[in-house]
């Protein structure tokens, strides 16, 4: 109660890939005072000062837009939930938005200026056309000429007797720049001006500011050429307005009428165009406080990240901050949060290691990747020129961490150079004696019932499983097993990660109709194979095995039933029959649930393969009545930058042509059918294909294993035999062979082919439920590329 809360100045280092995720966790849980380690560094020389005047700009962006927003008196919701910072990827999108929609916003906003322009001065014309009328009357009657009786003057009489009538000039003027005007005239005349002026009663609206202005409508008279060019300065210095007024009654009234007609048609365009406007402006308040809050925080991330120092080595960010000691274990879980994001870097090394799971070879490969690592600078400054080398060195970080992922598979094995260790002592027993008290020379079968103590070894696999003759079956059973449960979990995180492409795109109608069919239809076949495996590991031991041979118990390892005959059985609807004593199913129900989980998957098929071409197809009428929105796309390379060398096209001609142009290019619907049809097809044939495929982590971890033991027991251990001097000779030979033959054939050879394996599990099985790698490479401009190519070629 009476003491500050105890306080710890920590260090953090973070990887710059992760740095701005880990603020962004950081900057949620509000538990962190940075201190700034660049105190005397300019604020223009920090590293992501860049970052930051895109948020200025893009901050002024926002403003532009809110102040619109505001100016039509459009409701701005608050936001229920605060968004999280965008990541890195999403800020080019957003960036891009905003400017895209500045610029909509600016163009509404000029093109209502200028509407708004032209519509003042039709305005103030049709007011002088209205208010001269008057001042013409006076006159012509003051010429002699009655304005009641001019139709009946012959035309050459009345154009002797306009001969000398006054010149006028005709225009608009700012109310409280009348008198100066009007006195000013005068002076420039010397008195031969005759000035008439008429107020306009209502107020017209300013185009650029929206504020009321009040006006005066003046005629005036003068005679002579010099003196009208002095009036027509005037009128300009005073910032007047002149229109062309017919000196004729017949044509002012026929002026004044296209006036009105072509203010008619103007104010019908500006409604439509206020509208719009509006509609545009409802729709941007409702992402702009959303915007506001994402903005602010990834400047506030980059702003933080200035506050840090880069190592020595480039590769590591080092800050400083103050936290309370109570919220170190909140501050490490959010760095740990915020580093990880690829989890292709988790699962390409650990499907590896399922198919190298030797600890020995693993430490191999990791002090190679660990020595490539530490020593990289040294390595890139010598330029080598074999290229098998430079592959390897390219790929140093994802060797360190296929070794270390290796090393904990060969661990899970007990396998290090096909021996085990006996760390944590045996569970099994053979004539009465462990594990350790016998020969590793002698083989012996392991049953669970004759020879288990019955408490599970500590961590892996037992080691007596080395010398069982039935090491084999149980090793093949055990991980052809895992390699279809880490499969088929696999296939169901990538067909779960294809809707963020779908939200991504704005197709939320192919998250019903392909995503959740795929997902459903993958779950009742393949991930109920999965809990069939489990149920068969609980409910079946080999410790309910009867002593007396003629004794058959239901759930012993004699009436285990094979999971591959009931996958069998339940796509045929078939049944087996059962070995005496034993039962048909493993469990009650068992026949119904699975003619339940085929009669769903069956349904997802039609959805797969009819829902999205009759979705299109009734959609197909609706989007005809409405301007296609274009998806977000990687495809346009130009961005619609490339000029025109003749641009002869009206606007509203080249959008008509780029509109018949996207109804041309539009997919026929009997094409979509046939693209669907294969896509369904493929999926479905592909989810048996593709689980058998996952079987390769069985195959190449059971080859592995085997051929590590044939090295030690036909190679390695012939060194072993011999005795005195002739048997340190022998295993000295031996050794070198064996170690040269280890590191050729079980870690390189054997390595490069699990690599192989692992890549071609992501880059088929896994990533074909989601990746579609559309678009163009990116080829950007580098000079360090240009100087590598030339060095290459010389």
């Amino acid at each position: 109660m009476f003491r500050s809360e105890e306080m710890a100045l920590a260090q953090l280092f973070i990887q710059p890939e992760a740095a701005y995720f880990a603020i962004s966790e950081l900057g949620e849980s509000g538990c962190v005072q940075f201190r700034d380690l660049n105190e005397h560094v300019n604020a223009f020389q920090r590293k992501f000062v860049t970052e930051v005047r895109r948020c200025d700009e893009m901050e002024r962006k926002l403003r532009y837009i809110e102040a619109e927003v505001r100016k039509d008196s459009v409701n701005i919701p608050d936001v229920s939930e605060l968004p999280k910072a965008p990541n890195p990827r999403e800020i080019i999108d957003l960036e891009a938005h905003l400017e895209k929609t500045e610029g909509d916003i600016r163009e509404l906003s000029e093109s209502a200026v200028n509407l708004k322009s032209n519509y003042l001065e039709l305005t103030e014309l049709k007011h002088v056309l209205e208010k001269t009328q008057a001042f013409f009357s006076e006159q012509d009657e003051a010429n002699g000429l009655d304005t009641a009786h001019k139709a009946l003057i012959p035309e050459e009489s009345h154009n002797v007797s306009i001969r000398g009538r006054l010149g006028f000039v005709a225009g608009v003027i700012n109310r409280e720049r009348v008198p100066a005007f009007e006195r000013m005239l005068w002076r420039i005349s010397r008195g031969n001006v005759f000035l008439r002026q008429s107020e306009i009663e209502r107020p017209l609206e300013d185009p650029a500011t929206g504020n009321e202005i009040h006006k005066t409508v003046f005629v005036a008279f003068f005679q002579g050429e010099q003196l009208k060019t002095r009036i027509k300065k005037v009128c300009a210095g005073f910032h007047a307005s002149l229109y062309p007024c017919p000196s004729t009654l017949g044509e002012r009234n026929d002026m004044l009428k296209g006036v009105r007609t072509r203010l008619e048609d103007l104010n019908l365009v500006l409604n439509q165009t206020k509208d719009h406007r509006q509609r545009v402006l409802i729709s941007v308040a409702k992402e702009l406080q959303n915007w506001s809050v994402m903005v602010s925080k990834m400047k506030a991330i980059y702003h933080t990240l200035n506050f840090f120092n880069m190592d020595v080595t480039k590769k590591c960010l080092i800050g400083e901050c103050w936290v309370p000691c109570s919220d170190i274990p909140t501050v490490q879980k959010a760095l740990a949060d915020g580093s990880v994001r690829l989890y292709t870097i988790i699962t390409f090394p650990f499907l590896f290691a399922v198919m190298f799971g030797d600890s020995g070879h693993a430490l191999i490969m990791a002090s190679f990747g660990l020595w490539m690592v530490l020593s990289e600078k040294k390595i890139a400054a010598q330029k080598s020129k074999n290229e098998i080398f430079n592959i390897f060195f390219a790929g140093r970080y994802i060797i360190l961490l296929m070794g270390c992922f290796s090393f904990y598979t060969g661990f899970i094995y007990n396998d290090m150079f096909s021996k085990s260790f006996n760390i944590f002592q045996t569970q099994w027993y053979i004539n009465t004696s462990r594990f350790d008290a016998y020969s590793n020379e002698e083989e012996h079968e392991l049953l669970p019932k004759a020879n288990y103590y019955g408490a599970p070894y500590i961590f892996g696999v037992d080691p007596i499983w080395q010398t069982a003759s039935n090491k084999i079956i149980f090793l093949n059973s055990y991980k052809m097993k895992l390699s279809i449960i880490i499969g088929i979990l696999h296939m169901i995180f990538g067909v779960c990660v294809s809707p963020i492409n779908y939200v991504y795109f704005k197709n939320y109608a192919s998250i019903f109709l392909e995503f959740l069919p795929q997902l459903l239809f993958l779950i009742f076949l393949f991930l109920y194979l999965v809990v069939m495996i489990f149920i068969k590991w609980i409910l079946y031991s080999g410790e309910l095995d009867g002593w007396i041979p003629t004794e058959v118990n239901p759930h012993g390892t004699s009436c285990a039933p094979s999971v591959l005959i009931y996958f069998i059985n339940m796509f045929l609807q078939g049944e087996s029959d059962p070995d005496e004593g034993c039962e048909a199913y493993m469990y009650e129900g068992q026949h119904l649930i699975q003619l339940v989980l085929i009669i769903g998957a069956l349904i997802c098929v039609p959805i797969m393969l009819l829902g999205k071409p009759v979705y299109i197809l009734l959609t197909k009428d609706k989007n005809k009545n409405h301007k296609p929105v274009k998806n977000k796309s990687n495809g346009d390379i130009n961005q619609g930058m490339e000029m025109d060398e003749v641009d002869n096209h009206p606007e509203g001609n080249t959008s008509n042509h780029h509109e018949e142009e996207e109804d041309e290019e539009e997919e026929p619907i009997s094409e979509v059918f046939i693209h669907q049809a294969i896509h369904t097809i493929e999926y479905t044939l592909s989810t048996i294909s593709h689980t058998a495929s996952y079987l390769r982590l069985w195959a190449l971890s059971l080859a592995h294993a085997q051929l590590s033991e044939v090295l030690w027991s036909m190679l390695f251990h012939l060194g072993l035999v011999n005795e005195g001097y002739v048997g340190v000779v022998y295993i000295f030979v031996f050794f070198a062979a064996w170690a040269v033959f280890t590191i050729a054939i079980l870690v390189l050879m054997e390595g490069l082919s699990a690599f192989l394996h692992t890549l071609r599990l992501h880059w088929v099985e896994f990533m074909s439920k989601f990746y579609l790698g559309m678009g163009y490479i990116f080829q950007p401009f580098s000079f360090k590329v240009i100087l590598e190519e030339d060095e290459a070629v010389e």
